[in-house]
């Protein structure tokens, strides 16, 4: 990615200036603390076009169906307004797309050895990127649906879109602001 980009650190209310390796021990230790249990880990990226600069927010969350999360977001600052819809959808996605490949195979499987003990209990663990397009009529962004949904397939994340897309559509977008 261009070097003109300012990457912050990941962050959340708690805690600021986390590397990817913290994030990645955070969401090891919300595993481990009830490793019975259904998680889905979450990327997803929202942006928003300011008035000298378009700011994407990419949100990595952890959800422990029916027991809560634990999240943090990464900002990066690209200095000029991305007027154009698709490039802006596209990067969205390559940020996604760049923190899904940081969960590298052998960090996929220590989280999947987690809750490997209790699958037959029922625990699971999926991966999911949330895409914040929609499919629907009125919806701009309808067109590049299957484009983005394939990118997401093709490294091995179950894509979501609007309206299941909530990590990109709510929780990063409240911080694009």
């Amino acid at each position: 990615m261009g070097n003109s980009f300012r990457y912050d650190p990941f962050q959340n209310l708690q805690e600021k200036n986390m590397s990817f390796e913290d994030v990645f021990d955070h969401i090891v230790h919300y595993m481990s603390l009830n490793p019975k249990g259904n998680y889905r880990l979450i990327v997803g990226t929202d942006s928003q076009v300011h008035k000298d600069c378009t700011v994407f927010i990419t949100g990595i969350v952890i959800l422990q169906e029916g027991h809560g999360v634990w999240a943090c977001i990464r900002r990066v600052i690209v200095p000029r307004k991305m007027l154009h819809l698709h490039e802006r959808i596209s990067l969205e996605l390559s940020f996604t797309e760049e923190i899904v490949s940081m969960f590298s195979e052998e960090k996929k499987k220590q989280l999947i050895d987690i809750i490997l003990p209790f699958i037959y209990d029922g625990s699971t663990f999926t991966m999911e990127g949330h895409i914040d397009i929609g499919a629907g009529k009125r919806n701009k962004t309808r067109e590049f649906v299957q484009e983005m949904v394939a990118r997401m397939e093709s490294i091995g994340v179950e894509p979501k879109i609007k309206p299941d897309a909530f990590v990109a559509s709510h929780y990063a977008n409240r911080y694009t602001r």
